[in-house]
């Protein structure tokens, strides 16, 4: 196996290898971990179709339904394109798109009741984290194993 790079960090004398077979395995378990995340998410979704509907609607959006459709395939469409790995930058990048269009929308702490807004925060930091990640899978790929490299 040939070395990806080596690094000696600051302050610390040991050396960092990340080889390529260890960067592609570590590339595949976090796709599966964002991907488990968007699955459950999405299929929670479309069997409890009419109350995510409801719920948009509550919010004022219009086309509720349209919403909720679309909100399905990005979470559960989307999610499994990740976890396979095809298409998995233009995937990345479109999760990062839709968390910031409804992170501020739906955990919106500072409109949040006293007993609500630490819940709220934490919800809306998880998905900050998690554009993170994805932005991470958008600049450095889906490894080798998926089916963008297969």
């Amino acid at each position: 196996m040939s070395t990806l790079s080596s690094t000696t960090y600051a302050g610390d004398a040991r050396s960092l290898d990340v080889t390529y077979a260890s960067r592609d395995g570590a590339a595949l378990i976090a796709r599966i971990l964002l991907a488990a995340l968007f699955i459950w998410s999405g299929f929670g979704k479309l069997t409890g179709f009419e109350g995510l509907a409801s719920g948009i609607a509550a919010k004022g959006l219009p086309m509720p339904t349209v919403l909720a459709a679309l909100t399905v395939a990005m979470e559960l469409g989307g999610g499994i394109l990740l976890l396979i790995g095809l298409r998995t930058r233009w995937i990345a990048l479109l999760f990062v798109l839709f968390l910031l269009v409804i992170t501020p929308m739906y955990h919106d702490f500072w409109n949040a009741a006293a007993g609500a807004i630490m819940s709220q925060k934490i919800n809306f930091m998880k998905n900050v984290a998690i554009a993170g990640g994805m932005l991470m899978v958008f600049a450095f790929g889906p490894g080798r194993y998926s089916v963008d490299r297969a």
